[in-house]
């Protein structure tokens, strides 16, 4: 039996700086423990008590080890892989192997532990408003904060993996996750908000960097349905596993705990990190050609020249500010709808006159309606059309947005609005589920972390701006969310319909070569 393929090397040149920072990070994180410990034995309360010696040496520890490991993580060098006549791509005819199903495996428990930390928030504001003594609309500036540095970390993330390569991103957000852990610990409110900043510029990049890993190392057949499987089951999964955290952890050990398995989960995707491989182009420009050897032969990689005609449209592909438009109109609704419309759903059902327990009814039933989305999404992005998959889901969601605007006499009728709610929820979900991979599909190597980082980012951007309109007491109807969002979704999907380009079976040399 063969062993399981392993990356050769975890960190470059300065190795001994990384693995002295990751000790440092774990002691600190240790160094929290016993106040937390004595904490729980007086009902999980932290407020009002002054950090011990143990603590303040282990916020010391970690304010060092985070840049020393970082430090020691990144290149000596970074790569300017714009400037290769030649590719590495998975042959077309390559099936999925071990290989492969590792990689997916490691990429898909990264992307779960990644929408835990954002999913997490809700389970913790009922007990940081309790312990803290604050009201809603101060303890709202902990999601807020959070999404801030989701939107930061998409950028930023993005743009690194670009420069010094993808698997160095990933590297590097385990350490923040790790790190991080310790907002669990912070007795001040305030301190929780600059940690759960950090913690969302953490989150915030693994998204981007994951799909446009994925991207570079699946064969040409297979990358549309990975893509967006994968996406759907770290999303699914990721809230799943919150959610079970808080029912296991909560009621004995207190919302703090929700936050500390940031540590462990943190560390088991850093030692996961060896099975992830680099892109290609990345290793040939480092001369790492034992590493790219070993990916030929486990990724079944061929080389791919690029012609002096291929060079020449390369530009035009790199700059694509139509279609780039369109993919930041559509994210941005996006994140309208989810962050805002959807999420002031209930309460505006519940002003129409229906009671809670028959709002939470409507909604669970559309929810089932809408279950099978991702397999759908899946379906048709990889079999029929990657370009009109995502317009069709902006269609369905601007279907959902005109039903919202139906009179409120119509709307009473049960069965239209569960359709109207399902059409919402539908549309949402597959959107999201196809955005991020045909964003990461449609742009070059050398910016592809970027602009995936930047649809990303503004994927979150309405969440930032629906907790500031709360903050401020601005919560709109339903119907007047419905209308501010009518004319950006018609737009998105025109825009996406005119600027976008079929990616479905394309090999990615193929992408780069052609700009429509």
């Amino acid at each position: 039996m063969t062993a399981i393929p392993t990356s050769r090397v975890l960190v470059g040149e300065r190795a001994p700086y990384f693995w002295l920072g990751c000790v440092a990070i774990s002691l600190g994180v240790l160094l929290h423990l016993p106040m937390l410990w004595m904490a729980h034995r007086m009902g999980n309360h932290l407020v009002g008590m002054a950090m011990d010696w143990e603590m303040l040496v282990g916020m010391g520890l970690i304010v060092a080890g985070v840049p020393l490991a970082c430090w020691g993580a990144l290149p000596t060098r970074p790569v300017h892989v714009e400037e290769a006549n030649a590719d590495y791509e998975a042959s077309d005819a390559m099936p999925l192997n071990r290989s492969h199903a590792v990689v997916l495996a490691v990429l898909t428990l990264g992307l779960i532990i990644d929408v835990m930390k954002p999913a997490t928030l809700g389970f913790v504001l009922p007990g940081v408003r309790q312990e803290y003594g604050i009201d809603q609309s101060t303890a709202a500036l902990l999601p807020l904060t959070a999404l801030i540095g989701t939107t930061v970390g998409s950028f930023l993330w993005g743009w690194l993996a670009d420069i010094y390569g993808r698997r160095v991103s990933i590297i590097l957000s385990s350490i923040l996750f790790a790190s991080t852990a310790i907002c669990g610990a912070m007795p001040a409110f305030e301190w929780n908000l600059v940690m759960c900043f950090l913690m969302g510029s953490s989150a915030g990049g693994m998204l981007p960097v994951i799909y446009t890993l994925l991207t570079e190392v699946m064969p040409p057949r297979h990358r549309s349905w990975v893509l967006v499987l994968v996406g759907g089951t770290g999303l699914i999964g990721g809230y799943l596993a919150a959610s079970g955290a808080a029912h296991a952890l909560e009621p004995t050990y207190g919302w703090r705990s929700l936050w500390l398995q940031g540590f462990p989960t943190g560390l088991l995707l850093l030692a996961l990190t060896r099975f992830i491989p680099e892109t290609p182009r990345f290793l040939a420009k480092q001369g790492r050609t034992a590493e790219l050897a070993d990916m030929e032969r486990r990724f079944g990689l061929v080389r791919v020249n690029r012609s002096a005609a291929s060079m020449a449209h390369f530009s035009k592909v790199s700059s694509q500010p139509r279609l780039t438009a369109a993919l930041v109109i559509a994210a941005l609704c996006w994140s309208f709808v989810n962050f805002g419309l959807l999420l002031w759903l209930p309460s505006d059902l519940q002003a129409r006159g229906y009671s809670a327990e028959l709002t939470s009814g409507l909604i669970a039933r559309s929810s089932l309606i809408a279950l099978p989305t991702i397999a759908i999404a899946a379906f048709t992005y990889s079999k029929l059309s990657s370009r009109w998959t995502l317009v069709v889901t902006v269609l369905i969601t601007l279907a959902g947005l005109f039903g919202a605007l139906l009179p409120s006499s119509m709307l009473q009728w049960e069965p239209l609005l569960v359709t109207v709610i399902a059409l919402l929820i539908v549309g949402t979900n597959g959107t999201i589920a196809v955005l991020i991979p045909y964003t990461a599909e449609n742009y070059p190597l050398h910016i592809r972390g970027r602009a995936t980082g930047l649809v990303a980012g503004s994927s979150k951007f309405g969440g930032v701006a629906v907790q500031v309109a709360a903050l401020v007491g601005f919560i709109p109807t339903l119907v007047g969310a419905a209308w501010a969002l009518v004319l950006p979704t018609v737009a998105s999907a025109a825009m996406i319909a005119w600027a976008g380009r079929e990616t479905r079976g394309r090999s990615l040399a193929e992408l780069e070569g052609k700009a429509g």
